[in-house]
């Protein structure tokens, strides 16, 4: 399945995506939250969706797309797990994974706005393959971690480099800035995606390819990165873990390229659907 949530900023409903159409399944009551994963949602909507068939209304094409997951209790994120985005920013290649977290308030809409945040030079971009987590795991093994798993989502981890870098020794500042985490289009369900080892991720800005990787070329793995986590911290149903991003963002290229108010950000993945944020200055 693929799980959307539409509507206004706030209000959103739950709807699934069914060959290419969203159609609206909030009279299933409740939201994709950690409540959901972790009470057997997805079996609930799953037979919710085959009662109803030929009943689910439609969506209005034009309807906002919000985040397919409500705000977790965590989103994590995996850093220089790719060996060419780290080779272009010139750090080693990490014995262990680089471990930080993204404010659960960066998460956005797959087309909503990039706001710039105040006093920043160096807004970048980075596509990422997420994982949902489904129920709570707490020193997992990795041969046990995709039982965890929910599904998987298209990420775009904005940062903020000077904030990220030059700021204090700690990534988080750069990273959980207001709409720096859009996710989605959709989550699709673990069988929805054939082989999670070898995802094309792609990222372009104004229409020039800046970014093309592929999950087969991860440092760390999926099941690793999972049982990894939770050798430190317990995972909640619903919460995100973003694997890392390939070459090409702007802090790899000499000079770098940053993000400037009017650029039109594009990215998607295979099986994850596409995305599309236009970045705006932060209102006077």
């Amino acid at each position: 399945m693929k799980l959307i949530r539409y509507g206004d900023l706030g209000r959103e409903k739950i709807g699934v995506q069914l060959d290419g159409v969203n159609y609206d399944v909030s009279a299933l009551g409740g939201d994709y939250d950690e409540n959901f994963f972790g009470n057997s949602g997805l079996a609930r909507l799953e037979e919710f969706v085959k009662a109803n068939a030929g009943r689910l209304i439609v969506v209005p094409e034009g309807t906002r797309l919000g985040s397919p997951i409500a705000r977790p209790s965590k989103i994590l994120c995996i850093g220089l797990n790719y060996r060419d985005h780290a080779a272009e920013t010139g750090a080693a290649i990490p014995a262990e994974p680089i471990l930080f977290m993204k404010s659960t308030t960066s998460l956005s809409g797959p087309y909503d706005d990039i706001i710039v945040p105040k006093n920043s030079t160096k807004t970048d971009w980075e596509v990422e393959f997420g994982i949902v987590i489904s129920k709570r795991a707490s020193y997992v093994t990795e041969a046990d971690a995709l039982d965890h798993v929910a599904g998987y989502v298209l990420h775009n981890d904005v940062s903020e480099r000077a904030f990220q870098l030059e700021r204090g020794g700690t990534w988080d500042k750069g990273k959980g800035c207001d709409t720096f985490a859009p996710i989605g289009p959709f989550l699709a369900t673990k069988e929805e995606i054939a082989d999670i080892n070898n995802v094309r991720l792609w990222l372009s800005v104004n229409g020039k390819m800046y970014q093309d990787g592929s999950t087969r070329d991860l440092i760390f793995s999926v099941p690793f990165i999972i049982s990894y986590v939770s050798q430190f911290m317990t995972l909640l149903p619903g919460d995100v873990i973003s694997t890392g991003t390939p070459a090409g963002v702007g802090l790899g290229f000499n000079p770098p390229i940053y993000l400037k108010p009017g650029d039109v950000v594009e990215l998607g993945a295979d099986g994850l659907g596409s995305s599309r944020q236009i970045v705006k200055a932060y209102p006077a």
